[in-house]
C-alpha cells in the first residue's frame, strides 16, 4: 500500500497522512479490500506506552492517523512535512461521508446507544443527501459472543458497506479493529466521539481552541469526572513516552491484507423484532431490508440495527 512516511510516537507508527491525503485514502475504500484504521491521540499513545498488548494492536493498523494536535506537531519534528494539521475523527468522518457520494461509497454505523446512532444517521443523511448508509447498528457494552460475531459478519457482508465506522470508545474501538477487521472485508474506522458530537449528544469545541491545542482542556472542562485521570494523567505519560523514542525503533507497516471478497455467512440471521429485550443482549430500534443480491435471505439481524435500502 502506497502512502505517505512514517515515524514513531511513544512507540507506536504513526502516519504522516495530513487531513486531505486521510480523506483520500478512506475514499479508495471497497468492500470485499480489508483494511484496518486507527486514530491517535495523545490519550491512546499514553495507554499504548504503559500496555504492550494495546500497542501492538494499534501497530497492526494499516492506517494510522495522527488525531491529537500534539502528535501531528511530533510528526513535523520527526520529518513529516506535510503533516500540516492533525487528522481530527469528526472532520475526517464529515469529509468523507461528502466526498463519498460521488464515488458511492457505502456506510454503516457500529456504535453508541440506540437513540445516539440512529439519531446520527438522520443528521448524516440531512446534512448530506444521496449518501448511502447501509447499516447502523448499536451493539452491547461487552464483549460479542461467537454466534454475535458471526451474526454481525452475516449482516455486514448482506450489506457490503466500504467503511464501517465504530464509535464504542478507546481502547474498545481499536481493538475491535484488530479482531474484526479481516472477517468484516472493508475499511473499518474507530471515531469516538464523532457519534456523540455529530448526534448533537455533546458540543464540539470551537476550531480556534482546536487549532491552538487546547480542545483537551475544552472537554475537560465539559466533562471533569469522566476525563480527569485521561488528561491529567495520561497526558505527562504521552510526554514521557515523546522524550523516550529515540530509544525505540518506528514499527513497519503491516503487509497489505489480501483482497478477499466475502460471501454471506451461513450464520442464520433472525427476523425482525420490534420488542425490546430486557437482558443484556442490544434491542432492535428500527429494521428496514437493505438491498440485497437475488437469492440472499432476509437482512434484518439480532440486536440493536437501523437498517435502509440505500
Amino acid at each position: 500500500m502506497n502512502g505517505p512516511g512514517s515515524y514513531r510516537c511513544c512507540g507506536v507508527r504513526i502516519d504522516g497522512y495530513g487531513p486531505t491525503a486521510a480523506v483520500a485514502a478512506l475514499l479508495e475504500s471497497r468492500f470485499g479490500e480489508a483494511r484496518g484504521a486507527h486514530l491517535c491521540n495523545s490519550y491512546t499513545l499514553a495507554l499504548a506506552l504503559r500496555d504492550p498488548a494495546y500497542r501492538e494492536v494499534l501497530n497492526s493498523g494499516d492506517l494510522n492517523f495522527a488525531d491529537g494536535h500534539y502528535v501531528a506537531m511530533v510528526g513535523r519534528w520527526r520529518g513529516q512535512k506535510d503533516l500540516t494539521e492533525r487528522v481530527y475523527g469528526p472532520d475526517l468522518m464529515k469529509r468523507t461521508m461528502d466526498q463519498g457520494r460521488e464515488r458511492g461509497l457505502r456506510h454503516y454505523l457500529y456504535g453508541a446507544k440506540p437513540e445516539t446512532v440512529q439519531r446520527l444517521a438522520e443528521v448524516l443523511r440531512q446534512r448530506y443527501p444521496g449518501v448511502q448508509i447501509v447499516g447502523v447498528e448499536s451493539p452491547p457494552f461487552r464483549p460479542l459472543t461467537e454466534q454475535e460475531e458471526a451474526e454481525l459478519s452475516a449482516r455486514v457482508a448482506q450489506a457490503r458497506p466500504d467503511i464501517l465506522w465504530v464509535g464504542t470508545g478507546t481502547p474498545r474501538q481499536d481493538q475491535f479493529v484488530a479482531r474484526y477487521t479481516d472477517m468484516l472485508g472493508c475499511t473499518v474506522v474507530p471515531v469516538g466521539a464523532a457519534f456523540d458530537f455529530h448526534s448533537g449528544n455533546k458540543r464540539v469545541a470551537p476550531r480556534w481552541i482546536q487549532r491552538a491545542g487546547f480542545e483537551w482542556l475544552f472537554r475537560f472542562a465539559m466533562e471533569p469526572r469522566r476525563l480527569w485521570r485521561r488528561y491529567l494523567i495520561g497526558i505527562p505519560v504521552f510526554i514521557y513516552g515523546v522524550l523516550t523514542d529515540l530509544g525505540r525503533r518506528t514499527p513497519p507497516r503491516p503487509a497489505p491484507r489480501p483482497a478477499a471478497p466475502l460471501t454471506v455467512s451461513a450464520v442464520h440471521v433472525p427476523p425482525a423484532r420490534r420488542e425490546v429485550e430486557v437482558d443484556a443482549k442490544p434491542r432492535v430500534v428500527h429494521a428496514v431490508p437493505v438491498g440485497r443480491s437475488p437469492g440472499v435471505g432476509p437482512t434484518v439481524p439480532h440486536g440493536q440495527v437501523y437498517r435502509d435500502a440505500t
